[in-house]
Parts: structure tokens; C-alpha cells; sequence
């Protein structure tokens, strides 16, 4: 779920949350709750068992890694002459990134790119966006649902006539994979909460005091981020507590947890944030308030307000983020899966990464396929 844009931007989350009509009541926000499933450290730690990704609807995931084709395989593609549609949420960095990486695979099938447009996370207008394609006759059709309920209908006359579809990170409602649509794509994201909790660990040499505030809705991509960054942090680092941990429904509420977790554990060594842009940075906002130098802060997805504060050596020491390129390449294979009638694994996952202050622009080109912004270089002097 990236920082500009997608798997879990605040937009993009609130966006998706309130089509989804899935928004969990947040927790008090007054008060933070203690830890029921807190290791505290000591000792040595039986070997950790690793969460894993799972789909939507319990789908074992497959790496992306193994959506290829062999030379045979993309000859009879390119003698097809097959068109393709990408019918995106909204527009910004990291869709710009899943685009480039579907544009790139396209190029290499002989699939021509026929239209592309962006619906400003508008249900409405992602389906008009649908029926104004379908007018071209694309074979291809790659997209993020913004509705699933929604988009079950908008998307369904695409399926009866036939359209490669494959989804980024949610698929329309009811609907069946391998019969209504070719697959789903997205993040690994245990991956990217293990990565987080290594930086966190990392950082505080293995030992500390932390505070845990988690996306509070039901949303599978930020559910099991946020989950295996705890479960992993007290499997394989048991010398870091969680003292306290605190649901967030609302993102402009970050900061207001965040210093009611400093006021109540002053001496508290670290924060966990479910995503940068809006959380983290509420997190951030409180921890400046309340001077709190040494407090360290680890989020997912790259975004310009966390990258600058990290490579300043701020509060901010790590950040997990993903392969995005790499989902466009991945859903446009498995576009040419379904024009050759092979066999689509139900969930594909991409590899996560772990950016810090010393590996950001590296960092930036893996994910999103660009340099950093342009205040990140002038830190770095790049």
C-alpha cells in the first residue's frame, strides 16, 4: 500500500477507508492503553517464526519474482496485438512509478498503451473513467478500485467483454479471481513491518521503551503492516517494550497520541507510526514539542517531510517502502498471463525495502524509481 500516493499516503487511506465504509472507532484519544501482548526483554529469545503476507481473503502470497515469461511466451504476445488501458486512483509519484513499470513491460510484450487516466479518488469517476475506455476496445485494463462495492458494477461490463483485468492492492467486491479478474497485486507487507521493526531494533541497540500506534480500521495492507511490526519487534528483539500502544482511525489525530504517549512515558525511546504522510508527521509534531531529541521514530512509505527529516538527523530512523516500479511490471505480466491463458497465482506480492540516511537515494530509485526530492539532495549533497 507508498508515500506520494497509494498503500497507505493519508489521501489514499482516507480515500479508500471511506469508500470502504470500513473506519473503525478510534481508541480514546485521550489516553493510550497498555500493551496486553508485551515482551520484555531478557535473556535469550527462542528463534522467531516471521509473519507472512496473506491476501484480502487469507490467499497465500507468491513473489512477484515469479510472474515471467520466457522468449516463446512473449512472441506469441507481441504477435497479438494486444492494447492496454491503465485506469489509475489519482496521479502522483508513486503512481507514476507503478505506470513506468507497467509501461516498460508493455513495451517489451508489443502491448500497445492506449489510455491512461486518473480518477481523483472519485468512485464515480473511476467508472466513468471504465466506460470511456471500454469505447477503445482495449485487451488490458490495470487499475486500483476505489469502491470495491462500487467498482464491482463499474468494473463488470470489462469482465463480460473480456478484458485482462488485474488489480493493484483491493478488487472489486464479490468478485472471483481467475474467473471475474486475471489477479491481485501489491505489497508484502509483513515484509515491510519486519523491516520497520529491524530498523527500530537496530537503532536502539536492541534495547528500550516504545510506543505503538497502529492504523485503527479494518484494512487489510496497514492491518498486517502494523501487526507484524509487533509481533516481529517482540519475537526478535525482547529487549524493546512496548509500554503502550494506541489506534489511530483519524490521521490528523496523530500528533495529540503521540504527546499523550510522551506525557505519560517521558522517558520513552522510540515511536512506531503507520504511515508517513499525516501520521508520521503529527508524530513528528509532537515529538518537536515536546523536545524529545532522542525519541526515535521508524514509518512506512517514502515521502519528502520523513526522507528530510531522516537524512538531518532528526528524530525519523528509518522508513520501510516499496517496490512500486515493480508492481506496474508485475501487473502487466500477469496481463500477458491471462492473454496466453496461464495459471495466475490469486495474490502477488512485491519485495519490501528498508530506507535509511545512508541508503536514500538508492532507496527512492528502487521504489519509486527516481531520485529523492530535491530538498533530500541538497542535504546530502547530492
Amino acid at each position: 500500500m507508498n508515500t506520494q500516493t497509494r498503500r497507505p499516503t493519508m489521501r489514499l487511506l482516507m480515500a479508500l477507508i471511506a469508500s470502504f465504509a470500513m473506519v473503525a472507532a478510534a481508541c480514546g484519544s485521550d489516553s493510550t492503553s497498555e500493551s496486553s501482548d508485551t515482551t520484555v526483554g531478557g535473556g535469550d529469545a527462542p528463534p522467531a517464526e516471521a509473519p507472512v503476507t496473506q491476501g484480502p481473503g487469507g490467499e497465500e502470497a507468491t513473489a512477484s519474482s515469479e510472474i515471467a515469461l520466457d522468449a516463446d511466451q512473449i512472441g506469441e504476445v507481441k504477435s497479438g496485438n494486444y492494447s492496454a488501458a491503465l485506469l489509475w486512483h489519482t496521479s502522483g509519484a508513486f503512481t507514476d512509478a507503478v505506470s513506468a513499470g507497467a509501461r516498460d513491460a508493455f513495451a517489451e510484450l508489443g502491448i500497445e498503451v492506449i489510455a491512461e487516466t486518473e480518477a481523483g479518488f472519485d468512485a464515480a469517476r473511476q467508472a466513468n473513467d471504465v466506460e470511456t475506455v471500454l469505447a477503445q476496445d482495449p485487451d488490458i485494463i490495470l487499475s486500483l478500485v476505489i469502491d470495491p462495492v462500487s467498482g464491482a458494477e463499474a468494473f463488470r461490463p470489462a469482465s463480460e467483454a473480456g478484458v485482462q483485468l488485474v488489480f493493484l492492492s483491493n478488487a472489486p467486491e464479490g468478485w472471483v479471481q481467475g474467473t471475474d479478474y486475471v489477479g491481485l497485486v501489491t505489497d508484502d507487507l509483513a515484509a515491510m513491518g519486519i523491516a520497520a521493526a529491524d530498523l527500530l531494533c537496530e537503532h536502539l541497540g536492541g534495547e528500550g521503551k516504545v510506543g505503538f500506534i497502529f492504523h485503527d480500521a479494518a484494512y487489510y495492507v496497514t492491518n498486517q503492516r502494523d501487526q507484524a511490526f509487533k509481533s516481529w519487534l517482540n519475537s526478535s528483539c525482547p529487549g524493546i517494550e512496548i509500554v503502550a500502544e494506541q489506534g489511530l482511525a483519524d490521521p490528523a489525530a496523530a500528533e495529540e497520541i503521540a504527546s499523550a504517549l510522551l506525557t505519560r512515558y517521558p522517558d520513552l525511546d522510540g515511536i512506531y507510526a503507520p504511515w508517513s504522510a499525516g501520521p508520521a508527521d503529527g508524530v513528528l509534531a509532537a515529538i518537536r514539542a515536546a523536545g524529545g531529541d532522542d525519541v526515535a521514530v521508524v514509518t512506512m512509505d517514502l515521502d519528502t517531510n520523513v526522507s528530510l527529516d531522516m537524512v538531518e538527523g532528526g528524530n525519523v530512523v528509518g522508513i520501510a517502502a516499496d517496490e512500486a516500479y515493480e508492481l506496474g511490471r508485475t501487473m502487466a505480466y500477469e496481463a500477458a498471463y491471462g492473454l496466453l491463458e496461464l495459471e495466475v497465482p490469486p495474490f502477488v506480492v512485491v519485495p519490501a525495502i528498508s530506507a535509511t540516511a545512508d541508503n536514500i537515494v538508492e532507496a527512492y530509485k528502487n521504489s519509486l524509481g527516481i531520485d529523492p526530492p530535491a530538498e533530500v539532495l541538497d542535504v546530502i549533497g547530492g
